[in-house]
């Protein structure tokens, strides 16, 4: 089982966006990674940080995955307890919605900013709001 922090950014809302994450196996950290995105949506950078996490995940042969987001939107709507009403996020949706269904587990959970700091700068860095 691995579990995975992720986290977007915006500098305004649409604005430059970066997504971060961290990938670990057993207490371990074996992925991380800071991506710019150009100009979105603050949803839009959550969405993809869950798309590039989850494709680093398969692509390293994990099956079985934990996610941790400071997102709440981004979380209910996985689980299905918030429609998608954005037409911008919902192609990210059914994106995400056909990567989750390659795995043999999945499980997305909300989580407190204090609790996602390194995703976090990351994605603040990915933005260029840190060095």
């Amino acid at each position: 089982m691995i579990e995975i922090y992720i986290d977007g950014a915006c500098a305004g809302n649409p604005g430059k966006i970066g997504v971060g994450y961290l990938i670990y196996k057993n207490k371990k950290l074996i992925k991380k990674d800071c991506i710019s995105l150009g100009v979105q949506t603050n949803n839009f950078a959550e969405y993809m940080a869950l798309i590039f996490s989850l494709t680093d995940a398969i692509s390293i042969g994990e099956k079985d995955c934990k996610v941790y987001s400071d997102s709440q939107l981004l979380c209910e709507q996985i689980k299905g307890k918030y429609r998608v009403k954005n037409n911008n996020i919902l192609s990210l949706f059914i994106l995400v919605k056909t990567i989750i269904s390659k795995l043999r587990f999945f499980e997305i959970t909300h989580i407190e900013r204090e609790k996602n700091q390194e995703a976090d700068k990351l994605a603040k860095k990915a933005v260029g709001f840190l060095e």
